[in-house]
């Protein structure tokens, strides 16, 4: 299998906002990181990957199976996180075993008994006690308990302090490491993604801004910044996007390698994630 999920042409209206032909593929042993704002449309394409909300046109594949037709088959081999925990508060870790190994054919008892000791949380204490840490490692636990192949996360770091981010990432990390498994993954923490991610999606108001190896915009990419004529009299095959402001004006440039031996007079610096939203979103 080449490909864990494939997303083609992803199209989804609502009354106020539409997904518009939304393409992504993740291959085996990578991490994916989906980025946007608010509304931008990232919880909407996971609940259409995950077959939660029929969508108008597109096609999805999990792990080589197609999530509508065949969607059980699809599914027994996927993991699931989203931004809130939804196992109900008067559950025990020990209780949804019990649960669960009646849903997931493939339910491994040993390895979720190993997860709930990795992450410290205690079996027979109520959900309802544990903090929003707890609350996601469990998530995490129950997620990587059935031989998952491929992890869905929305949001799984967002409120948590910095050692848990940090034990999750590694998570993730050992997750992919014997290059079969994969994750997607939703976040408005840029700077986790730039630790773990391999590629990075980024959509805005329901369009597809950009889909590229982390490490070619995180090494490529670039910030040129000069007064305004000098950044309008840029040749156009070196920008992707200009922003002039009161004072200066800068230009994103897809190869600051390329652009620095073109114009070695213009200052031209690194970008983050953050920054690559910024500018892909401005309307100056």
């Amino acid at each position: 299998m080449k490909y864990c999920l494939e997303v083609k042409g992803l199209c989804k209206s609502y009354p106020d906002f539409s997904l518009q032909n939304i393409d992504l593929v993740i291959p085996g042993g990578t991490i994916m990181g989906l980025i946007g704002e608010n509304g931008a449309g990232k919880t909407t394409t996971i609940k259409c990957i995950l077959n939660m909300v029929p969508w108008d046109q597109g096609e999805i594949r999990l792990l080589g199976q197609d999530n509508r037709s065949q969607q059980r088959k699809a599914k027994e081999a996927v993991g699931v996180v989203l931004d809130e925990c939804f196992f109900h508060d008067t559950l025990r870790p020990k209780d949804l075993h019990l649960i669960l190994k009646g849903l997931y054919p493939n339910w491994d008892r040993e390895l979720y008994q190993s997860y709930l000791k990795k992450f410290q949380l205690p079996p027979d204490k109520y959900i309802k006690e544990f903090s929003r840490g707890m609350k996601m490692k469990l998530s995490l636990a129950v997620a990587l308990s059935h031989n998952a192949k491929l992890l869905i996360l929305d949001e799984p770091t967002s409120g948590l302090d910095p050692v848990v981010r940090a034990e999750i990432l590694d998570i993730f990390l050992d997750f992919i490491s014997d290059g079969e498994h994969s994750v997607l993954v939703s976040s408005h923490i840029t700077s986790d993604l730039e630790k773990v991610a391999d590629y990075i999606t980024f959509i805005h108001q329901g369009k597809l801004m950009l889909c590229e190896n982390k490490d070619n915009i995180i090494y490529g990419y670039g910030i040129a910044k000069a007064d305004k004529a000098t950044i309008d009299a840029i040749d156009s095959q070196f920008v992707l996007k200009k922003k002039h402001g009161k004072y200066d004006s800068e230009a994103l440039v897809s190869d600051r390698a390329a652009f620095s031996r073109q114009y070695p007079e213009i200052l031209v610096d690194p970008i983050n994630l953050d920054e690559l939203m910024l500018m892909l979103c401005s309307d100056k």
